[in-house]
């Protein structure tokens, strides 16, 4: 079983400034928490045990967030508060490991992989989940990247998270090439190609991939000898085709929802997703909904 997971957090975050600019993206909040405690609740969920976060120096507050706090914690305890310190005591399961890595240049999303391979090993698959997005499992007995991993152990082959986007929106994505099978809801079908964002009359499918990946050990060495792409940025995209011609790639199509918190209008959405059934807040928060419904 993959229990190996990188989340790449070392990016400026440029879609979200100004937010983003003295905190980092990851940091931003739905509801209670930070986005990127709610991808690390989704790798745990489906059975990740090391999460290892590709960070920078200027990214301390993520390290911070799932570091254990003593004084906080015995500041709680001493005053009582014990749901509350369970809560922050539950951000991080005792079986689970977060382990940082540097990035030291801004040199692609391919490039933050590699620099998780002394930790990843050459021999272990693992998952890749990007942070900027949200995969919502609500519904769902088992969510949609342990369904993935599945997936990845059942066939031998890499795995694309896929969900299906609106026609007019698959200029914004990458988009896959089924050869015209698509795959059902929480199932796979080999990839014929990659195509990143496409003319809308020339996209090959509605299949828009998402930001999860579960991918073998051999990525690294294909990763290693991916020349410097767009942007002059190693692009994991290119790796990711090279694996599909020499092994073999699918496309895992989700069931879930996904809310892209890199954008503002995604973020948005995400908070009114999470809000209206956090078990503390969301009756009240439906109540304001409702109550702001009617003044537009």
């Amino acid at each position: 079983m993959i229990k190996k997971a990188v989340l790449p957090v070392a990016g400026f975050g440029t879609r979200c400034l100004p937010a983003s600019k003295a905190i980092p993206k990851e940091m931003i909040t739905i509801v209670d928490r930070p986005v990127i405690q709610y991808v690390v609740a989704e790798a745990v969920a489906a059975g990740i045990r090391d999460i290892v976060l590709v960070t920078h120096g200027s990214k301390s507050a993520i390290e911070n967030h799932f570091d254990k706090h003593f004084e906080l914690e015995a500041s709680l305890e001493a005053k009582g508060k014990h749901e509350l310190l369970a809560e922050l005591r539950s951000i991080v399961p005792e079986d689970v490991n977060i382990i940082s890595v540097r990035q030291p240049e801004p040199l692609g999303l391919g490039h933050a992989v590699l620099c998780a391979r002394p930790v990843v090993g050459d021999n272990e698959p693992f998952a890749v989940l990007l942070p900027d997005v949200l995969v919502d499992a609500e519904g769902l007995q088992r969510n949609d990247l342990g369904c993935m991993l599945d997936a990845f152990h059942a066939s031998g082959r890499a795995q694309l998270m896929v969900e299906e986007v609106p026609r007019e929106l698959t200029y914004k994505y990458g988009i896959v090439d089924t050869g015209g099978k698509i795959p059902a809801p929480g199932e796979s079908r080999p990839l014929d190609g990659l195509v990143e964002k496409p003319p809308v009359e020339a996209a090959p499918s509605r299949l828009a991939v998402i930001g999860r990946y579960a991918l073998p050990g051999s990525i690294f060495d294909l990763l290693a000898e991916t020349p410097p792409g767009a942007g002059g940025e190693i692009q994991l995209t290119d790796a990711i085709e090279t694996l599909r011609q020499r092994e073999g790639v699918d496309a895992f199509r989700m069931r879930g929802k996904t809310y892209d918190c890199g954008h503002q209008l995604g973020y948005l959405e995400a908070i009114l997703a999470y809000g209206r059934r956090h078990a503390r807040y969301g009756e009240g928060f439906r109540e304001l909904l409702t109550r702001y419904a009617d003044k537009v």
